[in-house]
């Protein structure tokens, strides 16, 4: 297990931001079971939560989700 994969829980978020959050950590899921550990590996998956980073910040701007 990597050292960024507990950051992918939303469990914890307002409902918008888990719509948001869920589909980005089932992704790190499925990356965290598929690829051997590697520097390559911990690299995607930094790379996967500095997008949920933005993802998150950018569901903050809009009203509400479907």
């Amino acid at each position: 297990m990597t050292t960024v994969s507990k950051y992918f829980t939303f469990s914890h978020l307002p409902e918008k931001q888990k719509q948001v959050s869920e589909p980005i950590c089932d992704l790190a899921k499925q990356m965290e079971e598929m690829l051997p550990e590697s520097p390559e590996k911990s690299a995607g998956m930094r790379k996967l939560l500095e997008a949920k980073d933005c993802f998150m910040r950018c569901s903050l701007e809009i009203p509400s989700l479907i």
